[in-house]
């Protein structure tokens, strides 16, 4: 085989496997909301994780539901962990909520890695979105974003025993003790916005537009996608240096 034919197979070969890639990216952006950034001028390998609609728990949601399922992030998370050539994460938040034990879940792994982090909140991170939010090394909130923090609520049926009760506080002292850790509010601050009953006339809770959630200490600061990335390019450099 000459020289220029194998040049030519090697050009076929080559473009197939590029095909190949951007199909499964492709596929995993329409699917998971995923997607690896790294056309930027810095050459920085970026991740995009989107936490969209409810947190998923155990139970498999309605197929009409907008969701993002924990045991498809998990796995990611640690994946990109191990990856080497991935210098930083964006998580981008829309979520009305959900399961708490999986919300949490994802909180604690985004707060245990050891690449720079950075989320940004658009249209809104509700509940246990909060910890979501707030569990990266640094936060930006568009000026229309809106953070909602609320009691803990359970669906079903709620037998009212004393210990009831307890386990519903146990629940709530694993958020509140999370978001003061990874935000700059104090406990009792968080707690209070939480029991407030001014502000929604048939519950409990308070909702946080933008710079109102930076000046309450949960969000760093308001910013976009041009703020957010800009921020993770840093991030990244610095840790290089």
């Amino acid at each position: 085989m000459g020289e220029k034919q194998k040049d030519r197979k090697k050009n076929i070969e080559e473009e197939k496997t590029r095909k190949e890639v951007e199909e499964k990216e492709d596929i995993r952006l329409e699917e998971y909301g995923q997607a690896t950034l790294n056309g930027n001028a810095g050459s920085h390998h970026i991740y995009l994780l989107s936490i969209i609609g409810e947190i998923e728990g155990h139970e498999n949601l309605p197929g009409s539901s907008k969701t993002t399922k924990y045991d498809h992030v998990l796995p990611k998370l640690a994946q990109l962990e191990d990856d080497k050539e991935v210098e930083g994460l964006l998580v981008l938040l829309n979520t009305s909520g959900g399961d708490v034990d999986a919300g949490l879940a994802i909180a604690e792994m985004i707060a245990s890695m050891s690449m720079p982090t950075v989320s940004l909140v658009l249209g809104g991170s509700h509940s246990i979105g909060v910890p979501l939010a707030v569990a990266t090394d640094y936060s930006f909130i568009v000026p229309t974003g809106t953070m909602m923090v609320h009691p803990v609520r359970m669906t079903g049926m709620v037998i009212g025993t004393e210990r009831t009760y307890e386990y519903f506080e146990m629940i709530q002292d694993r958020i509140l003790n999370f978001v003061s850790h990874h935000a700059r509010i104090a406990y009792d601050q968080l707690k209070a916005l939480m029991h407030n009953t001014e502000m929604l006339t048939r519950d409990l809770g308070t909702v946080l537009v933008g710079e109102d959630a930076v000046k309450a200490g949960l969000i760093n600061e308001v910013g976009g996608i041009k703020e957010a990335l800009g921020k993770l390019y840093a991030m990244a450099e610095s840790k290089k240096k």
